[in-house]
């Protein structure tokens, strides 16, 4: 039996809100568990600088955690940003990436902002899940505007971590399971089955390839849940 009481193979209880905030032009809270994560989707008529001589839009994410969202303070990041706040930026932006057509999007940069309000393991995946959420809802309403054809959106795209804690593959691990894994995976995976990323650490001793499988699978298992309850609350 894990810490919070779960089974090997679940999820802890996922709680996707659409609409959170009023202003962004996609705005999503991601509930795992007691991890929360605001995502809010800024649209911009413009790319950046590098892109301007191709025919194409950007997708771009930012990723912070709120300084109570810890169990002892995090001081804000005012004097540049450490290296694992640009690496999960970089991570939640590959992910979302895979789900849009840019060559469609047109002159324009979607900048999905990640809050995290509180932190109990799995941020970055939980940035993601309900990242692509807020980024649907933001170019549903260009295409509804007949700004963008609907065929801009290429696939859903969900992530979540895995690792193996005393021995044993668990599922989307809360802090207390992912501060002691011997194995850290996080996956992101499309609605057709297809891998965008996958980052796996051995925290202690190497794993056998064995290992890899049997989490790849767990993580599979996990993003097909997630998948359906992103279809869930984009139909409401």
């Amino acid at each position: 039996m894990r810490v919070d009481g779960r089974n090997n193979d679940e999820l802890r209880p996922v709680i996707i809100t659409p609409d959170y905030v009023q202003y962004p032009e996609g705005s999503v809270l991601i509930e795992m568990g007691v991890t929360r994560v605001i995502c809010n989707v800024t649209v911009e008529e413009r790319v950046p600088g590098w892109l301007q001589s191709r025919d194409q839009g950007w997708v771009t994410a930012e990723y912070a955690l709120l300084p109570r969202s810890t169990h002892t303070r995090t001081p804000r990041e005012t004097r540049g940003l450490r290296g694992r706040t640009q690496e999960i930026r970089r991570f939640i932006g590959r992910s979302l990436r895979a789900a849009v057509n840019l060559e469609k999007l047109g002159w324009r940069t979607l900048i999905v902002d990640c809050d995290v309000i509180q932190a109990d393991g799995g941020t970055r995946a939980a940035s993601v899940t309900g990242g692509y959420v807020a980024l649907s809802i933001a170019l549903d309403k260009l295409i509804r505007g007949g700004l963008l054809p609907p065929d801009v959106l290429r696939t859903p795209v969900a992530a979540v971590s895995v690792g193996v804690v005393n021995g044993q593959a668990v599922l989307d691990p809360c802090y207390d399971e992912d501060s002691v894994a011997e194995v850290d995976f996080n996956v992101v995976m499309t609605a057709g089955g297809e891998y965008v990323e996958v980052q796996g650490t051995a925290e202690g001793q190497p794993f056998a390839r064995a290992v890899v499988h049997e989490l790849l699978d767990l993580a599979e298992r996990g993003i097909q849940e997630l998948l359906e309850l992103q279809s869930k609350a984009l139909s409401r």
